[in-house]
Parts: structure tokens; sequence; C-alpha cells
């Protein structure tokens, strides 16, 4: 028994080397840009006012919109990046959830990635968030707000200081109930994951699937299932609930990105097999998304 216990041992960790390796050969690869993967420094395209063709009386539940998971994820390596296009390309692209996780020390709030500083802070954010809604007043951004690599649990005060000093009040949708999309035109939408008074709509209150631990790259079909299972659920599901998938992931042997050249390409697929239909499938948010896919996503309202 001792010596099956070894050998089962040897083999895993010889199986779990060649991931690792697969996973570095991946990360070492040069740029890529193809219709469901863009790691490049810009899309292929942009879609900048694709929200202006959507019914002002449509509930913001019912609408299918592509995002970014940690969309500051910069810098760090290949085990903290998520994204490669600056805030302002993801926007004109047709990103309109931004997942923005805050590190509160002093008064201040910085964009982290677990420990990793992104080299910017909320009220860049906010900035860019405010120009971009001013010069495209048809659309809306969605944003989640949490606290990342600090623990104080209060970071509300410093929240309602950053949108005052680099935005402004009435930029906000200050509810948290849903708003239709002729409500929330010109607004940002914090989808609050904090606590404190009502700053906009609760995070805990939609329909989450957030399955990011990927251990391995032979965890992918594990991965995938869960964002498959999620969309179809949206799909027939509440539509007064909004519904958000995060079809990203990552762990010590699947980094950001190879978890998404593999996931994005069945999401591609799953896509491109329903293409035509008009179907509700929340907020689908992903790592290194390319344009083309943005756009099919965009396509199912």
């Amino acid at each position: 028994m001792g010596s099956y216990r070894r050998t089962v041992a040897i083999a895993w960790t010889l199986l779990e080397t060649m991931v690792f390796l697969g996973v570095l050969a991946v990360t070492c690869e040069g740029k890529v840009q193809r219709p469901e993967y863009d790691d490049t420094g810009a899309p292929e395209f942009l879609n900048p006012s694709w929200m202006a063709s959507i019914p002002d009386s449509r509930p913001l539940s019912e609408v299918t919109l592509p995002g970014t998971h940690n969309t500051m994820a910069f810098y760090g390596g290949a085990l903290t990046e998520c994204q490669s296009w600056p805030l302002d390309l993801q926007l004109r692209a047709g990103v309109r959830f931004l997942d923005m996780r805050v590190r509160h020390v002093k008064g201040n709030l910085t964009i982290h990635h677990g420990v990793v500083y992104q080299r910017a802070h909320l009220g860049q954010v906010l900035e860019g968030v405010a120009r971009f809604l001013q010069e495209r007043p048809t659309e809306t951004v969605l944003m989640r707000l949490k606290e990342e690599f600090s623990e104080t649990n209060d970071i509300y005060a410093a929240v309602v200081d950053y949108v005052h000093c680099y935005a402004n009040w009435d930029l906000l949708w200050h509810s948290r109930i849903t708003p239709t999309m002729g409500q929330a035109r010109g607004k940002l939408v914090v989808l609050q994951d904090f606590s404190g008074p009502d700053l906009g709509m609760r995070y805990g209150s939609l329909h989450i699937a957030d399955d990011w631990k990927v251990p391995t790259l032979l965890h992918v079909s594990e991965k995938w299932q869960s964002v498959h299972e999620h969309l179809a659920a949206a799909a027939v599901g509440n539509s007064t609930r909004t519904y958000l998938t995060f079809a990203s992931g990552a762990g010590i042997f699947a980094y950001p990105n190879a978890v998404a050249q593999r996931i994005n390409g069945r999401l591609y697929k799953y896509l491109s097999d329903m293409a035509g239909i008009s179907k509700r499938l929340g907020i689908i948010t992903m790592d290194f998304p390319a344009a083309p896919l943005l756009k099919m996503i965009i396509d199912f309202n």
C-alpha cells in the first residue's frame, strides 16, 4: 500500500509539473489578439455607444452586458495580471461592468489585486468613468467596489469623499433598487460590496457565480461547467434579479491568462452557437476579453 501511494504521489507531482510548464509556455508566448482573447494594448475595434439602442423602459437586470474581472489588474506578473487594455479603452470597447478592489489606508483608496498595488487610486477610476459618461450620455457603467488587502471594514466615508473630490454626487445611482435603462443613462451604478448606508445597489443582491479557484489547467472543464450552468440559469431566471457570471479564474498552476485563453474560447463557441437569438444572459465578466467576444455578448440584446 505504501509503495502504491508513493507511485500515485510521484505521478501526481509529474502531472502538476507538466501543467506548470504548460502554464509557463502560455505565459511566455507573445501578445495575442484573437476573436475571443486579447492581451495586446488595444482592442481590435471599439463599440462605445451600444446602449443607445436599448429601450429606456427595459430594467437593467434584463440587459446582457460584458464586464472585466479585476479591471485595473495590469501589474505584478502573470499570476496577478488580468487585463491589458487601459480603463478608457475597455469602456470604449463596450465593457460596462467594472470590478474594483481598493486598499484602505488612512483614508486613501488605492487599487489592488491582492497584495499587489496596481499604480492607481479610486479617484482616477471615478474621473475616467465620469469623463466617459459625459462623452457618452446614452451609456451606464456598473462598478463592483470592495475592500482588498486591508480589513478596516469601514470604507464608506472614504468612498463618499472620493466621489465628491473626483466626480460628482449626481453621477451615482443612489438606490438599491434596480434602475431602468432610461434611469441609468449617464450614471455610475455602484454595486456596493461594503458596509454602510446605501450608495448604490447591493452587490450581494445579485445572483452571482464566481467559482474563481482553478487549481490547475486540468480543472478548466469544471470551471467552464460553472459558467455554462449559470448562463443557462440567467436565460430563464427571475428577470428582476441581475445575474453575474465570472468567466475568470486562477490558481498556482493556472494563471489568469492561461485560464482565460481556454474559458474565453469555450464561451465564444457557446455564444456563437446561439447567435441571432435575443436572450438575457446577465453580466459576463472576463479576463483578457477580445472585441469580437464583447460584441457577441452585446448582440444578445
